[in-house]
């Protein structure tokens, strides 16, 4: 059958049989390296993760601060699905690991985190801050995804984890919070 660009295969590489390729500014000529790097974000000097996470930050709470929860989820699900197509085929085409200008996951993870957040500064600037504390950091499950799954869905899996991971923690601390 022959690999056609719009369906998900279910073949995804081990992080081994991947080349140590990289993009440049130069590739931001083509629209899927674009969206990945974050409109260049990825590109900017020191941390391309954290400018990645304050893109997406920005953009969430321009879009969704206040918004309902159905919508929060249904924007979120939806941006990491793209995001999973987008680097599945991508990384696959340009033979790429989690190149640090790929900052389209760091944008997916960061709106997991911030996923029922109320658009108050504190909290938000908290989830944030978790979000790349376990990015960074790669505590289990996170370190499983980022090790043992190749591909674009490795590039993403393990920052909707590092998502998650943060996610349950602001919730569980303002849950403490509110029981004091």
């Amino acid at each position: 059958m022959p690999d056609v660009p719009w369906r998900w295969t279910p073949t995804i590489p081990r992080v081994s049989a991947i080349s140590n390729s990289r993009l440049t500014p130069r590739d931001l000529a083509a629209p899927d390296v674009l969206v990945a790097t974050g409109l260049g974000a990825g590109f900017l000097p020191l941390a391309p993760g954290t400018w990645g996470t304050l893109l997406g930050a920005l953009l969430w709470w321009i879009a969704f601060a206040g918004a309902s929860p159905l919508v929060q989820v249904a924007a979120t699900a939806t941006l990491v699905a793209g995001a999973g197509w987008l680097l599945h085929f991508l990384c696959a085409r340009r033979r790429l690991h989690d190149d640090p200008a790929l900052v389209l996951d760091e944008v997916a993870g960061v709106w997991v985190a911030l996923l029922f957040v109320p658009p108050e500064l504190p909290l938000m600037v908290a989830a944030c801050v978790l979000f790349r504390l376990f990015d960074i950091w790669k505590p289990w499950p996170v370190s499983w995804a980022d090790r043992e799954v190749g591909g674009g869905l490795g590039v993403l899996l393990d920052d909707v984890l590092a998502g998650l991971l943060a996610l349950a923690v602001i919730h569980a601390g303002r849950w403490a919070v509110a029981a004091v």
